[in-house]
């Protein structure tokens, strides 16, 4: 994959995506925005792709929005878009992400502010170097979340924490967002792509794709569910699909032959529909 701001590399079915603007702590822009947004798309296509990692090049995983532009960074009158407001670039990738069929990691490995932490909120599992720094800085810019935080962030941490972390707009430490469970773990900095890889091994080596795939539509569209009958609709659609299925099959029988399993069906196929009726609501 040719890109400008980021890089795509896939090794061993994992598809590392970098934030490749290191001279500026890979500071967001609407072309870095486009370019994991069709990254994402080429991955979730991809049936090679079985893992998606996001890191930063360099000591930065993202500064947050640009901000050559100075007191205009955030006037988005100019922008080019055809309702009364134009849509945040940052919450069209978050909505990417919440829509991929694959599992996502990101592995933060320096400082993430403003839209470099909100962009990982939607993301199944976070790791941190154990000297990154994280804020929620947008009162301090006066802004306000973005990203769809405001859905996800209370979501991952909590109301309580969630409105500490935006209203003081601070900086704090991994160790901060270890305790408030923003993140899986911490690591060395030298350590944390490794410990993003192994983990994205154990899904690759074990798992069924689609199973996967329906697994993390189902959990992150539960999140907003009213009732757990919609829980049980979809977990009955699932089962009764997926229980006739040659992945059915094959995962109990290499597990009675007590070897690693070769899960024949793929994402590229099509997903059985476990959620009927649920359409996702439309910009405004």
């Amino acid at each position: 994959m040719d890109f400008e701001q980021i890089t795509a590399e896939l090794s061993e079915r994992v598809l590392t995506i970098t934030l490749n603007r290191p001279e500026r702590l890979n500071a967001w822009t609407a072309t870095m925005a486009r370019e994991l947004i069709e990254a994402f798309d080429r991955a979730d296509a991809d049936d090679e792709v079985r893992v998606i990692i996001l890191t930063g090049a360099g000591r930065g995983f993202c500064a947050g929005a640009d901000l050559a532009a100075g007191g205009e960074t955030f006037d988005y009158r100019e922008r080019q878009h055809s309702g009364p407001v134009p849509r945040d670039n940052g919450g069209q990738f978050a909505l990417r992400v919440f829509d991929c069929k694959k599992p996502v990691i990101a592995a933060i490995n320096g400082p993430a502010v403003g839209v470099g932490a909100t962009m990982t909120l939607p993301m199944d599992i976070r790791l941190a170097a154990d000297d990154a720094r994280i804020g929620f800085v947008f009162a301090r810019r006066g802004i306000v979340p973005e990203a769809c935080s405001s859905w996800f962030l209370p979501r991952v941490v909590g109301i309580s924490r969630a409105m500490e972390w935006v209203a003081t707009g601070r900086v704090f430490s991994a160790q901060e967002a270890l305790e408030g469970r923003l993140v899986r773990s911490l690591h060395p900095s030298t350590e944390l792509l490794e410990a993003a890889r192994e983990l994205a091994r154990e899904i690759v080596e074990n798992t069924a794709p689609v199973s996967v795939a329906l697994a993390r539509r189902m959990l992150w569209t539960m999140l907003g569910a009213e009732h757990p009958m919609l829980a049980h609709r979809a977990d009955s659609r699932g089962m009764f699909y997926r229980g006739q299925s040659a992945d059915a099959a094959e995962g109990v029988t290499s597990f009675l032959e007590k070897r690693p399993p070769r899960f024949p069906d793929r994402v590229s196929d099509g997903l059985p529909e476990i959620l009927p009726g649920f359409t996702a609501p439309q910009f405004e």
